[in-house]
């Protein structure tokens, strides 16, 4: 359930959701240029799931929307790493409401993530109140490092078209024995994994729905060239809306 991020603040609605400070006298939604010029508006919500509350910070184009894109941090992390904000900057230049999401444990003080059945859980809730906010547009998730885990894990349940998975988490450090390789095959739908030749996480292999582009010299933190990040994450969400864009048409 979408809430105001401060309950006694005035709020209006834009679709589903409570946004702060939009009565008289009370600054409205932040507006700026976006990229190529395009004018936004960013807004602050709260989403309640079971496991407390998540902080959103939606950003909507002012033109028809294209697309929805969701995005969150690695492990005790913040949405706003050079990596994630490129690829939200991709995809609010293709049309998306996008929605930078600090998951609920690192709301509530926590660094790791616990238990990942809890933690898909709140997500799927999550995903849920911005598809309810937003109907009818296809979603695309991704997030960086544990963050890509969860898109990863949770493509299947909440329908994405596509996962962006930055940095992902191939094995804990050394141990390549303990793959998570699994957790991108299962995802059901096309993921783009962006990692660097320099992760001591290591490196997925490309398969027929995972599409891996490594970018050399960078490590886990995929902070050196985040500008080649948004040219890949842009040629790739326009393959993946075109297709099912074509397969619209044909149904």
């Amino acid at each position: 359930m979408a809430q105001p991020a401060e309950a006694s603040a005035p709020t209006r609605r834009l679709g589903k959701l409570a946004i702060d400070g939009a009565e008289e006298g009370r600054s409205p939604p932040a507006r700026t240029q976006g990229p190529g010029g395009i004018p936004w508006q960013v807004v602050e919500i709260t989403i309640e799931t079971a496991a407390g509350p998540g902080r959103v910070e939606v950003t909507l184009p002012d033109r028809e929307p294209a697309f929805l894109l969701v995005l969150t941090h690695g492990a005790g992390g913040t949405p706003d790493t050079p990596d994630v904000l490129a690829v939200r900057d991709a995809g609010l230049a293709l049309g998306a409401v996008t929605a930078q999401v600090t998951q609920p444990y690192v709301v509530r003080g926590a660094r790791a993530p616990g238990s990942a059945s809890r933690q898909d859980a709140a997500w799927a809730e999550i995903i849920t109140a911005l598809q309810e906010a937003h109907p009818g547009l296809p979603l695309v998730q991704g997030g960086r490092s544990n963050g890509a885990r969860v898109a990863c894990r949770t493509a299947r349940a909440v329908d994405a078209l596509g996962v962006i998975a930055l940095a992902f988490p191939l094995h804990p450090p050394g141990q390549p024995e303990r793959t998570r390789a699994g957790e991108l095959s299962d995802a059901g739908t096309e993921v783009l994994v962006l990692n660097g030749d320099r992760d001591p996480f290591g490196v997925p292999e490309e398969s027929e729905a995972t599409h891996v582009v490594v970018l050399p010299g960078e490590t886990h933190a995929l902070s050196k060239n985040p500008a080649h990040i948004g040219e890949v994450v842009t040629g790739w969400l326009r393959e993946v809306l075109a297709r099912q864009q074509g397969t619209r048409r044909r149904s």
